[in-house]
């Protein structure tokens, strides 16, 4: 029993160190949300999978508390209940042989009494006679009479004397039985009983042990997964997510283009040429773009005051288009949950129409009234996010060409005269430039050409990918594609394969290498 008590002490405090360990696991164990779509870093997971390692150590604590409550304390509080049966029937054995030998001696200490008693009665009798005898007054009635008494008294102690006899060669060997025989055997019993317990202690003990043995090798593996799990993180994957979450998608102002204020001094102006003043509103918003778009995410600059606008344009491009794209997720969750519900609004309106006695059916149309509401405002709002994506890569494919306008507007203050003489006067370009603030498509017009775009570089497929979407590439994992177009910051680069089929594929899938001499390459300094 004391033993017993110990197991269930120890049981005890595995059940509360297995509990405390999973609510620390719980504590710290990461509560994400479904809607969270950030990316989950090597040194993030690795805690993770040795939280999950900690949970299953602790289920394995568990284990070795139940196992020792089943095998060592549920068997000894039984194996104790039979032992304490056991020895109570030994130790009444024991009594009542004692109580049997005990009820010997009182026989044989009655019959003893007894004959004691009826031999003193026969000398009564026989001094009785003997003075009868030789009294000569006495009258032979009297004589013969005495004669008698002495006769039954010594009959009566001659009975007594056999029965004493009896009852003590019976007690003798009662005794003797009691003594060599019965009481030796209970000891033995007794004896064999508490080696039985003592055995069983021992398996106790033995099973003490098993118990926890018995998990060591699980708990072996809990701590490998921890080591794995230490060992799986990677310091250059982790801050490449954080690159790919935090880019801005801008790309890095041009170079400011040379102002020769010498022009009016030393141009020479030609009679076939027309003549055209300066546009410097657009030079001027040149500049001013350049200067804005410097400003917009910087490291070591302030971090932009005011409140966050609905369509997120106080945000970066690249984080724009995050934040929209997860705004569109969670309508089209919304939406679901909206139909899912018009549709079990529908089905009980069916039902209460077939079985009036369950319900009324027009009870369900203010809310049938609501829900299609709800599914056209969120239709609505799916839309106008929509538009605002696509808006944002439009305004993506503006700062680009707004980055790379500078350059065209540096090139075009040398060109040659309608007559073939060479002139450096930029008011003698050919008329009508391109406003920077046109739209995107008669900037590509102007430039548009017939022949395909010249490869700048080619690229390795890392991961397949599928371009369900319009405008997309399909590629397959290991395949080489020649590249057209480089990521302009949005996620997206343009590549075409060896047929001739073009489109844009992620340019996190792919492993890019460009051509710093081939046709069509720009060179970022």
């Amino acid at each position: 029993e004391k033993y017993a008590k110990f197991v269930k002490e120890r049981i005890e405090i595995e059940q509360n160190y297995a509990k405390q360990l999973r609510n620390l696991v719980k504590k710290y164990c990461p509560k994400r949300s479904p809607k969270d779509e950030e990316p989950r870093f090597t040194s993030c997971i690795a805690f993770f999978n040795i939280l999950n390692e900690l949970n299953d150590y602790a289920g394995q604590r568990e284990v070795v508390a139940e196992e020792m409550g089943h095998r060592v304390y549920g068997e000894l509080m039984r194996y104790s209940h039979d032992l304490k049966t056991e020895r109570k029937m030994h130790l009444q054995e024991g009594r009542k042989a004692q109580q049997y030998l005990d009820m010997c001696w009182k026989q044989m200490d009655n019959s003893k009494k007894k004959f004691e008693r009826e031999c003193r009665e026969a000398e009564k009798a026989q001094q009785s006679y003997e003075r009868l005898d030789n009294d000569t007054n006495a009258t032979k009635a009297d004589v013969e009479k005495a004669k008698q008494q002495l006769n039954l008294r010594t009959h009566m102690a001659d009975e007594n004397k056999n029965e004493y006899a009896a009852q003590l060669q019976n007690f003798n060997g009662e005794q003797h039985k009691h003594y060599y025989i019965v009481i030796p055997q209970i000891y033995k019993q007794l004896q064999e009983m508490d080696e039985r317990r003592t055995i069983k202690l021992s398996e106790c003990y033995k099973g003490f042990a098993d118990s926890e043995r018995k998990v060591i090798p699980i708990i072996s593996k809990c701590l490998e997964g921890m080591i794995l799990a230490a060992k799986s993180v990677d310091e250059h994957r982790d801050s490449q997510l954080v690159i790919d979450c935090f880019k801005s998608g801008f790309e890095p102002p041009g170079d400011f283009p040379f102002e020769d204020y010498s022009q009016n001094i030393y141009r020479t102006i030609s009679d076939g040429t027309i003549s055209t003043p300066k546009q410097e509103g657009m030079r001027i918003d040149s500049k001013t773009t350049v200067g804005k778009a410097k400003g917009k995410l910087w490291l070591f600059g302030k971090k932009p005051k005011g409140p966050a606008l609905e369509d997120f344009s106080h945000l970066p491009p690249e984080q724009r288009r995050k934040k929209l794209q997860q705004r569109i997720d969670e309508l089209n969750r919304e939406l679901q949950k909206e139909t899912d519900q018009k549709d079990a609004l529908i089905k009980m309106k069916d039902v209460y129409e077939k079985n009036p006695q369950m319900g009324d059916p027009g009870s369900l149309q203010p809310k049938l009234t609501e829900t299609m509401s709800n599914m056209d405002r969120l239709r609505m709002e799916i839309h106008k996010n929509e538009v605002r994506l696509s808006n944002n890569s439009l305004e993506n494919v503006n700062e680009a060409l707004s980055m790379v306008w500078p350059f065209f507007l540096t090139l075009q203050s040398l060109h040659y005269s309608p007559e073939g003489s060479y002139t450096d006067d930029a008011n003698q370009e050919v008329r009508g430039p391109p406003q920077q603030h046109a739209h995107p498509n008669e900037f590509d017009d102007e430039f548009e050409d017939d022949d395909p775009l010249p490869a700048i570089g080619h690229c390795k497929a890392i991961y397949p990918f599928d371009g369900h979407n319009e405008g997309t590439l399909a590629m397959k994992e290991g395949e080489i594609l020649y590249i057209i177009e480089e990521d302009k910051g949005d996620g997206w680069t343009r590549a075409r394969r060896h047929n001739g089929e073009e489109g844009y594929v992620p340019t996190s899938y792919i492993d890019v290498t460009l051509e710093k001499n081939s046709k069509g390459a720009v060179t970022y300094i």
